[in-house]
């Protein structure tokens, strides 16, 4: 049996090209795929050479070993229905609609621990999005969003969107994001942000000074200079809980993609505050300018990756139990609204220079089989 495996061939380069699809062995499946989904994060760095050759793949699951050295197949959800089962494997797997962590292809073979069944209810255009979602989850995991704080959220891609909507449903004092591009704005609101904002026309500090939901709006003492002290009966003259001045947030999320968001991120956060980083930036460099306010300010940055839990939470959270999550959460998000377009899967060049041309128009491309 043959398929059809979508490669990286080169930096801008696509090909699809004709592959060998083998009998399945013991533990694994055959899957005819229907959908899959293109990253426009990870798989755009992909697609223009910005990652590092050597950095491996994904150590955690088996149908994305290896490194990305040219050329390579890469993607990491597609769902399709099983067509044949290998020894040791229950029949009744034949005939299920199965999302799969596995590379853009037509026809592959996966072991059965590498597939997640596709609840009912849930349509393979919606299934394909699990994977985004669980970083989503994994994202409001790591960032511990909490009553009555103010949270801001960088960049509006799909998974941008994907937290936005699963913050919204938090009672934060108030959301906000941030994203240049004025569609994804519209997106973001829809998919429940108090308000999105253009970055080229806002001051990263002062995102909360006076829009909706601050607990400074009308507080006489909101004029007060950034950086200044205030000493209280409560809290002297040493008093720094910069959660007190205007215009920062309690929690921020740099989900943009873009290495100069990440010290705009940094500026837009409170004393005590939380930087989350889930941005991949590959050969990108990034710099920082970690002055003072920033230590005294007692800023944590944080990494944020689907590929592990974090340390602190393996005790209470598994890896299933976070794929229950995001399937639940799932059903609650409008996905639709995501999609820009469809391509046949013999289209997938086109594709990847769609997204990569013309970010304004392209979203969340789906590949079709």
């Amino acid at each position: 049996m043959t398929g059809r495996t979508v490669y990286f061939t080169g930096p801008g380069e696509v090909a699809v090209q004709e592959t060998n699809v083998p009998d399945p062995g013991p533990g694994e499946l055959v899957v005819e795929a229907t959908v899959s989904a293109i990253s426009p994060g990870t798989e755009l760095l992909l697609y223009r050479g910005e990652m590092n050759p050597e950095t491996a793949v994904d150590e955690t699951l088996p149908s994305l070993s290896g490194s990305f050295s040219y050329p390579f197949p890469y993607g990491y959800a597609t769902v399709g229905t099983v067509t044949a089962v290998g020894p040791e494997v229950d029949p009744a797997w034949r005939g299920e609609t199965v999302l799969a962590f596995h590379p853009h292809a037509s026809e592959f073979v996966v072991g059965v621990d590498a597939v997640s069944r596709v609840p009912e209810g849930i349509p393979p255009e919606r299934a394909v999005f699990l994977p985004n979602v669980e970083t989503a989850v994994t994202l409001a995991l790591d960032g511990e969003p909490a009553i009555g704080e103010r949270a801001v959220v960088f960049g509006q891609g799909v998974i941008g969107l994907l937290t936005t909507a699963l913050l919204s449903s938090f009672p934060l004092a108030e959301l906000v994001t941030v994203d240049p591009i004025a569609s994804r704005r519209d997106r973001s609101e829809a998919m429940g942000a108090d308000r999105s904002v253009d970055p080229d026309a806002v001051d990263p500090a002062s995102l909360f000074a006076d829009g909706p939901g601050s607990d400074r709006a009308g507080d006489p003492s909101a004029t007060q200079p950034s950086g200044s002290v205030t000493a209280t009966p409560q809290t002297g003259a040493d008093d720094r809980d910069e959660s007190r001045w205007p215009g920062r947030a309690d929690l921020t999320y740099e989900l943009s993609g873009n290495p100069a968001a990440l010290d705009d991120a940094v500026d837009a956060t409170g004393y005590d505050g939380r930087v989350v980083v889930g941005s991949w930036y590959g050969t990108k460099p990034t710099e920082l300018s970690l002055d003072g306010r920033f230590h005294r300010s007692r800023i944590d940055i944080r990494a944020s990756q689907v590929s592990t839990l974090a340390p602190e939470r393996r005790g209470r959270w598994t890896v299933g139990r976070r794929l229950a999550t995001a399937w639940r959460r799932l059903r609650e998000i409008d996905t639709d609204r995501l999609v820009t377009h469809r391509l046949p899967v013999a289209e997938a060049p086109d594709a990847y220079d769609l997204l990569d041309r013309r970010p304004a128009e392209a979203l969340q491309v789906l590949l079709t089989y």
